[in-house]
């Protein structure tokens, strides 16, 4: 057995969503490279994400103590508690160097776990602003590291930018330069919203591109995700619009796509935006509403005030407004590698080693 193998590892902890769960994945690769081994665990959201973890995978039940009804918070608690056992479980199973949390409810059990045993800990907040669970575990660690800087950091003497750990396949998509859009030529679009998409995508993109004139219409292909439920109607707005199109609920190769694209539409979620900018894209953004930290508005501003992003509200994205924005973008090949430069300048490629190196920084002996 290699040394690699029988070393304690360190476990990192993440939510149930890929935003949680990329920045863990890159980081297990960064510690692999430094002879490190990683452990995940999570809760039982992620039985397809897990498969492409290079390490160990445990779950846990989660729950969340915020919202509902005095009877769903008394659940949640519930849920936690026994979260918090199965994590001291493990814990004192698989003995690791130290314990990394990476944001959602789940994070919580383990880390509360591993701070009562006197272990090493950190968090990595990807948002420009602290989420709930990440805010509740910030006094207790040992460090936190972050992927903006924090519109509010209560704790500097113990935060440390290191950016966002970008997926390996984002990496190599950043070697693409940005595709020359001459004159009149064809302007490809893409547009997703997150790992699930998102339903405003397929109502207002589709309109928007009806309300373009025809010849502008001509110039355009797009590829564009889809809800399971969303690509059929999409798929034949775009063939009745004669639009050259790709409609699809998922795409494997999303950073390769983005890569050969002029310009994104999107959420902006710390890993999209992240993403965008260490492969240097210019993008629309329409941050999630609703949110209580308005974190997607946050992280949406990073990247439009280095001039790499048109942020816009939802309220504000509509067929006209988007259609107008984009006969403007298309007339404007200068700007869209003006902004495609401006978002490349703050990103940051190194995220997962810089994220390593402060974890090897902490770690309990061997």
């Amino acid at each position: 057995m290699s040394e690699i193998a029988q070393s304690r590892p360190v476990l990192l902890a993440a939510g149930g969503t890929g935003g949680h769960l990329f920045p863990a994945e890159a980081l297990a690769d960064a510690l692999a490279q430094k002879g490190v081994r990683a452990e995940l665990v999570t809760d039982t959201r992620v039985e397809e994400w897990v498969k492409r973890f290079p390490g160990d995978v445990h779950t846990i039940v989660a729950g969340t103590v915020t919202g509902g009804g005095l009877g769903a918070r008394l659940r949640g608690a519930w849920r936690l508690f026994r979260g918090y056992r199965q994590s001291a479980a493990l814990i004192a199973r698989i003995r690791p160097r130290a314990v990394i949390g990476f944001g959602g409810y789940p994070t919580v059990p383990p880390l509360i776990a591993a701070s009562r045993k006197g272990l090493p800990t950190m968090i990595h907040e990807g948002n420009a602003v602290m989420g709930r669970a990440n805010r509740f575990l910030a006094p207790r660690v040992t460090r936190i590291a972050t992927g903006f800087p924090l519109r509010d950091d209560a704790f500097p003497d113990k935060t440390v930018l290191t950016g966002n750990p970008v997926r390996r396949p984002v990496l190599h998509a950043a070697e693409t330069p940005f595709p020359t859009l001459a004159p009149g030529g064809t302007l490809r679009l893409i547009v997703f919203g997150g790992s699930q998409g998102a339903r405003v995508m397929s109502d207002v993109v589709p309109n928007a591109l009806q309300n373009l004139p025809e010849e502008a219409r001509a110039r355009i292909h797009i590829t564009q995700q889809a809800r399971d439920e969303d690509v059929f109607r999409v798929n034949k707005l775009y063939e009745k619009l004669g639009i050259a199109h790709v409609v699809e609920n998922f795409f494997d190769d999303l950073p390769k796509r983005i890569a050969e694209s002029h310009l994104v539409i999107a959420r902006a979620g710390a890993s999209t935006v992240s993403e965008l900018a260490v492969i240097g894209r210019p993008a629309v953004l329409v941050p999630l509403p609703g949110a209580l930290d308005q974190d997607q508005a946050a992280n949406g501003e990073v990247l439009a005030a280095a001039g790499g992003a048109v942020v816009m509200p939802q309220s504000s994205f509509t067929p006209v407004s988007l259609a107008e924005l984009l006969e403007r973008m298309m007339d404007d090949p200068a700007r869209l590698e003006r902004m495609a430069g401006a978002a490349k300048s703050i990103g940051v490629s190194n995220a997962a080693a810089r994220l390593a190196g402060e974890v090897l920084s902490i770690l309990a002996p061997a």
